[in-house]
Formats: structure tokens, sequence, C-alpha cells
């Protein structure tokens, strides 16, 4: 699989921190990042005054820090975001130079589109760009934003919610499959989505506004809608799932909640498709070997 791919990590860890100080330590890397010696100074300062090995905490003060992750689960960059008000503004480093070029910023960008909008619930966006600094230009106006401000040292881009939602249903980003829910599974899953308290609920909310809506009985018998049980190919493991709503879960893979990882990742996919999907600790590559069964295509339209 080809396409790019990331995946956005709250979690730093002491390696993390080693990291990003070899990154910031590349002129090529810093010549466009604002304050990057004083970044590099202080994480320096506090691997040699604080001997913990998760230094998350450190890190997310002022805003909220996450390591950027490839499909290897090897830290490629870094994306930051800082609320002020109802707006964010982030800031986005691919750290090693052998992977510019392989639209890994370009998918890091859409990650911390999702989080700043569905999770930290932004009105707007916002990210400010050396004008010299023509990848990251590229990347941020495929990405959508719009030029809103400039001065000789810098251009500042944005996106607005209304507009990240619109091109989110309309613009399909080119390495994610189309997927579909239908009216009914939609509108429960909504409410839902109103009342669950888990974490990870935004990539639900992200999911289900991406997904192209269809009728419960036009929707093909191969695509995994709610209270399917499907086939999956997990890594190098088969696994059979019954993808259900969080009451009807049993903690395992019998009964997978919808809000669970892999439960959110096969929402709408149908069978063929292959994706990658972040789990808590790793990267699964995830295929939809068979739908065993679809309530819809059954005629079970009360499920």
């Amino acid at each position: 699989m080809n396409k790019p791919f990331i995946s956005l990590c709250p979690e730093i860890t002491r390696a993390n921190a080693l990291t990003l100080m070899d990154w910031l330590e590349d002129e090529a890397v810093t010549r466009y990042l604002r304050d990057s010696r004083h970044v590099s100074r202080s994480i320096e300062q506090a691997i040699g005054r604080i001997q913990l090995p998760i230094l998350t905490h450190l890190f997310n003060q002022g805003g909220r820090f996450f390591m950027a992750y490839d499909r290897h689960d090897v830290p490629v960059g870094f994306v930051r975001l800082v609320k002020k008000g109802p707006d964010c503004e982030m800031v986005l480093v691919i750290g090693n130079r052998d992977n510019w070029g392989r639209k890994l910023g370009a998918s890091a960008i859409r990650e911390g589109m999702k989080l700043a909008f569905f999770d930290m619930r932004a009105e707007k966006l916002i990210a400010k760009i050396h004008p010299d600094n023509a990848r990251s230009l590229n990347a941020f106006l495929r990405s959508g934003f719009l030029l809103e401000s400039e001065t000789p040292a810098m251009k500042s881009f944005a996106i607005n919610s209304e507009r990240y939602l619109r091109l989110l249903r309309e613009s399909p980003a080119a390495h994610t499959s189309v997927i579909y829910i239908t009216e009914i599974d939609k509108a429960r899953l909504r409410s839902l989505i109103e009342l669950e308290q888990g974490s990870d609920i935004f990539e639900l909310e992200h999911e289900i506004e991406r997904a192209v809506v269809v009728d419960p009985r036009q929707v093909a018998e191969d695509v995994v809608t709610m209270n399917s049980k499907a086939l999956l190919e997990v890594g190098n493991e088969e696994v059979q799932v019954a993808l259900v709503y969080p009451e009807d879960a049993d903690g395992g893979v019998e009964k997978l909640s919808v809000c669970s990882g892999i439960g959110t990742a096969i929402l709408g996919y149908k069978e063929g498709d292959a994706f990658d999907w972040r789990s808590p600790n790793r990267t699964c590559h995830i295929r939809i070997r068979k739908v065993l069964y679809q309530p819809e295509a059954a005629g079970d339209f009360h499920l």
C-alpha cells in the first residue's frame, strides 16, 4: 500500500524527545520554523531535568503536541495545535528530510484538521507559513486552506469549520476509500456521540461526517453497516466480528463496539477494502474479507 498514511499520537516519550532534538539540529528542518532554537533548548533542559519515560505533560504546556507516525510506527514529524479562543493554530514539521516529497505533510495536516475541528471544536484553523516555504504552502493550499493575510515575512492561511466539513463530504482525500452509512445508522450514531464520553469519539464523528449517506433499502449488501457481521483480516490474523452499539458490546471482538478503535475503523467499508488504522499502541492493516450478515440485506430494518 503506497498511499501516504500518518497517525498522530498524543503520548510523548523520552525517546521521542531525543528524536525531536536530532531533527531540530538540522538547519534544513528548522529553516522556516519559528523559535526552533528556543524549542530545542527547552527539550534539552527537560530531558536533563526530569528523569521520566513519559514527557507528555511538558510538551502540552500552552497547546497540544502530537508525534506523527507513519504506517510502520516510525516517528516522522510532529504537529502542535494551540487553541486561542474559538480559533486554533497548527504548527507542522516533517522532521527527517528523507521523508520530504512523500505527501506525509498533507496527511499530517488532515489528521490535525480532524483533531482541531472534531476534538478541540475550533471554529477556524490557522497556519502561519514563511513565504519561501513552498512545500508547506502547497500542502496547506491543497488541504483547503485559503490565504487570509500576508506580510513580507509571513503568510497566514485559514480554514473554517464550515468549509472543512463541506470539503470533507464533497472532496474526499485521495488516500482514503469512500465509506457508506445508512440514514438510520447516521441518526442513531449522532445521538450516541452526544452522550458518549470516550476520548476517541471524535474519530467516529469524523467517519460519520465523511460518509456517503444512503437509503437503508438501497445500501449495497457488501457494506459493513451497524449490527453487521464481518470476517476481517487484521494484520496477519483473521477475526470474525459483529459491529454493535456500545450497550450491546461484550468487550471482545464477537460483539465489537462501534466506539472502539477497530469498530470505528470498519464502519461503512465494503468487502475487499483495505486500509491502515492507528490503534492505541500500533498501526493496524485491516482488510474486509467478507460481510457475513447485513441487517439491511436480510430485511432486518429494525436492528
